[in-house]
């Protein structure tokens, strides 16, 4: 049986998607790298095809907003939120990326934000 994490290729086309995923999140290698719990040295790896990221990695970076079923397979997951414009994804983006406490954070601030409509509204 292969090993996720096995040297043979599995697919030449894993490491250019997960660049991909990687580019549309924004993150440079280091950055990406810390988020699968790996060095940039594996992540360089895994982007040319020399090694195949395991089971770990895929969760983790799932977390930050990678499509997952896309890097291995070639084929995208339907979104869950149809229709947002580049400036609501890069927001859902940076969201993923932060810590949970940082997440409930953000709920809190939007949640008392919503609440009070007259506070955050610019007087003319």
């Amino acid at each position: 049986m292969k090993s996720c994490a096995s040297t043979e290729n599995l697919d030449v086309g894993v490491g250019d998607r997960l660049r991909e995923e990687r580019t549309l999140l924004g993150l440079n290698q280091d950055a990406f790298a810390q988020s699968g719990g790996i060095t940039r040295n594996t992540q360089g790896s895994y982007e040319k095809g020399e090694r195949n990221p395991d089971s770990a990695y895929l969760t983790a970076v799932a977390k930050i907003g990678v499509d997952v079923l896309y890097v291995l397979t070639g084929v995208r997951l339907q979104r869950a939120v149809e229709q947002l414009n580049e400036a609501e994804e890069r927001l859902v983006q940076q969201f993923r990326t932060l810590s949970d406490y940082d997440q409930q954070a953000v709920h809190r601030i939007v949640g008392a934000m919503a609440e009070a409509p007259h506070l955050s509204s610019a007087k003319t």
